[in-house]
């Protein structure tokens, strides 16, 4: 089956016309790249979409991929990516901001290829050359109170142990944490992961409580000026100029759950300087800094979940807990940390970790030398090619371009984010601020991926688009993509 693309004058032309050279759209060409990726040889796309369909969770073969034509990757290098039938792609999401530094960097390639030729596994039962070297050198990337570090295999994990330690640390069982908030799908987690579509029918963690999320676009408050973003919220509010009333006005919701829910010591707070899957989502100023407070007031640890905003993604910080003025007492990472291979962390202060000698915490996999081999290497690219300050440059000229095509686009409600951790937010309708329908935001993206752009989804009903790609992108490949999102808009609207 051959697969189409439309040029901006809507006249097709078959795949194969494409697969060697850049095309334009609206006039702007698909950036060009040097790489040459080598012919595939595998499993042809027909076997490959049926055998998946076939032998894995009816929720990974059929819920879980973003296309009706789904995209079959088979080589990456930087932020381009190929299919099975030598097709490039753009890619603005990274697996979920994980590729963070590129897919396949040839130093990571090399880190990684060099250490498994030597020592592909070791627990933590011995010593780890490795895994002491990043540890070393992660903290160097942290204020000195943070001098313990504790890894595991993935994010959900790595919040998993975070929530452990807060109760045995603080004694206390209450945990507090925001609506539309993903932390992971672990049975712990799941508490405090806050959207609906990733609940299962049996019971969650107890002792976990929610609080409403202080969205300034489409929550109970909030409207211009509110957040900490090159873009503001389109939405009218009743603050004088300079002063966001909506941070009390959640905090008061706080509060009423520290009052009428929780005993008077609790175990902690959880969240993420921006929320991740739940949309891009930003906060009031200041709302995160005054409910630090009250837990700490209240006996209770806070967590920063720095699984997407961490390794400078947010552009003005290399943490987003830094960003937002924040002193947390727990930090989780993963995703970037080692840039895809399976990879998180916790870091604490010594009193902290020194309370889960009450027992013995164990990991197999969690001093693997290969994934800290790709983590130290990481750390490195980041700090040589400037991929932070590329983020704060690139990221704030891709959210001033998108301003402008909400401005133009009734379907495009908000835009919102720091640095390339970016969310559009699609909607129904501008004054009820609705969700777009799914099988609309769905025709959106499927467009966009067949013009050779891949967004990412996210939000309670999938209606935000996702930018959050591989740090190294460029203002070239940001105008190619913000070119593909509007002709696909005026085709699905045209429709």
């Amino acid at each position: 089956m051959a697969l189409f693309l439309r040029k901006h004058t809507g006249t097709p032309f078959k795949h194969a016309q494409v697969l060697s050279r850049s095309f334009a759209v609206r006039g702007v060409e698909m950036p060009s790249t040097d790489f040459q990726p080598a012919e595939f040889k595998g499993m042809p796309y027909d076997e490959a979409r049926a055998a998946h369909a076939k032998n894995l969770f009816p929720h990974v073969s059929e819920r879980m991929l973003l296309y009706k034509r789904p995209v079959y990757l088979t080589q990456g290098h930087m932020q381009w990516l190929w299919d099975s039938e030598g097709k490039r792609y753009l890619d603005l999401f990274a697996g979920i901001a994980t590729c963070g530094v590129g897919h396949c960097h040839p130093k990571i390639t090399e880190s990684i290829q060099d250490q498994a030729s030597k020592l592909v596994h070791c627990s933590n039962l011995y010593i780890n050359a490795k895994q002491a070297e990043y540890a070393e050198k992660l903290l160097t990337k942290l204020p000195e109170k943070y001098n313990r570090v504790y890894f595991v295999n993935s994010g959900s994990e790595a919040n998993d142990f975070a929530m452990t330690m807060m109760r045995v640390y603080t004694g206390s069982w209450d945990i507090i944490g925001l609506r539309n908030a993903y932390h992971g799908a672990s049975p712990t987690t799941l508490g405090i992961t806050n959207m609906g579509q990733y609940k299962f029918p049996t019971p969650q963690n107890f002792g976990c409580h929610t609080i409403p999320n202080p969205d300034v676009y489409k929550g109970i408050w909030g409207g211009k000026n509110c957040r900490d973003s090159p873009v503001q919220a389109d939405r009218d509010c009743d603050c004088a100029e300079g002063v966001c009333e909506a941070t009390d006005l959640y905090l008061g919701q706080l509060e009423d759950v520290l009052t009428n829910v929780t005993p008077p010591k609790v175990a902690g707070f959880f969240g993420e300087p921006i929320q991740g899957v739940g949309g891009s989502v930003q906060y009031p100023r200041d709302f995160l800094q005054k409910t630090y407070k009250k837990i700490h007031a209240r006996g209770g640890l806070c967590v920063a979940d720095e699984v997407q905003t961490g390794f400078g993604r947010t552009g003005s910080h290399y943490w987003g807990f830094q960003g937002a003025g924040l002193n947390p007492d727990i930090i989780v990472c993963a995703k970037t940390i080692a840039n895809g291979l399976p990879m998180a962390c916790v870091i604490t202060t010594k009193e902290i970790a020194d309370s889960m000698n009450v027992a013995l915490p164990f990991n197999t996999y969690s001093s693997n030398p290969v994934s800290c081999a790709a983590a130290i290497t990481a750390l490195d690219v980041i700090d040589e090619e400037g991929l932070q300050e590329n983020c704060q440059r690139v990221g704030t000229y891709c959210l001033e371009e998108l301003s402008k095509i909400r401005d133009d686009y009734e379907i495009v409600g908000d835009v919102r984010g720091k640095g390339l951790m970016i969310g559009i937010e699609m909607v129904a309708d501008k004054k009820t601020r609705a969700p777009l329908q799914p099988e609309r935001v769905g025709d959106i993206i499927e467009r966009t991926k067949d013009y050779g752009v891949l967004f990412g989804k996210g939000g309670r009903f999938g209606q935000v688009l996702r930018i959050k790609p591989p740090m190294n992108v460029t203002k070239e490949d940001i105008d190619f993509g913000l070119a593909v999102l509007r002709q696909s808009i005026e085709e699905h609207l045209a429709q």
